[in-house]
């Protein structure tokens, strides 16, 4: 079993590799949103918003956003590309194929995530202690391997990539309406609330927002941050699950 899992992760990284143009956006598609979300929140800035607390749960939304829509894009390609019924015909289980897939993706994923946080750190010079950017890091970095699982899951419906797009603002629109990061949660209605607790961006935003307040470590919210990495393994026992064989 390890040894086929990491077979799926050998191939997929040297195929991410020689994808340049995926790769290149990977990468530059989150620098770039991330100034103009500088140049945005200089523009919104007044004596009544202040964007501080606003910063790392945006940029955790973008690593999110991105990493989810990717992932799903390129997972149907090898599924239109008959990659992945060879890997079952060649005796591969789900398990393995899943799992060596997001151990690939989550190389790019650690990048993306210390992009995000680097840029953000340098352009809105948020002046946190090492301790509260690693904090953050993690957080991001876990919410980014929810995506990934998110996107793997996503393209077990989908036979081409057109049928992807409607999963896109099914998934994403409701994720950031009801974390909290635009409008506070307990101002919504009952019903809301409880959607946001089906959303792993919600935790996500829950542990920023309390670990970048002085004084305050990782620990103060490990009842929300522990959500995070069983939102995933759950996420990715289900894509396990629903991982056909043939189309």
């Amino acid at each position: 079993m390890i040894e086929r899992t990491f077979a799926v992760m050998r191939r997929v990284l040297a195929q991410l590799i020689r994808d340049r143009r995926f790769l290149v956006l990977s990468v530059l598609a989150p620098f770039t949103v991330i100034y103009l979300l500088k140049v945005f929140f200089e523009s919104a800035e007044t004596p009544f918003f202040d964007p501080t607390s606003f910063v790392a749960p945006v940029g955790a939304f973008l690593v999110h956003f991105i990493t989810y829509v990717l992932c799903a894009i390129v997972l149907v390609r090898e599924r239109t590309a008959h990659t992945l019924t060879r890997m079952f015909v060649n005796g591969y289980r789900q398990h393995e194929i899943i799992v060596g897939y997001v151990l690939a993706y989550t190389t790019l994923a650690t990048v993306q995530s210390l992009i995000v946080l680097s840029e953000l750190n340098v352009l809105f010079d948020l002046g946190y202690s090492f301790g509260t950017l690693l904090s953050l890091y993690v957080v991001i970095w876990l919410l980014a391997i929810i995506s990934i699982a998110l996107g793997i899951l996503v393209s077990n419906f989908a036979r081409n990539e057109g049928q992807v797009f409607p999963f896109i603002p099914m998934v994403i629109v409701p994720n950031v309406f009801v974390s909290g990061i635009i409008v506070p949660v307990d101002r919504m209605p009952e019903w809301a609330q409880v959607l946001g607790w089906f959303t792993p961006l919600y935790y996500a935003n829950e542990v920023i927002q309390e670990i970048i307040l002085p004084n305050q470590t990782l620990l103060d919210s490990l009842d929300r941050f522990v959500v995070l990495p069983i939102y995933g393994i759950a996420v990715l026992i289900l894509a396990t699950l629903t991982l056909r064989e043939m189309d």
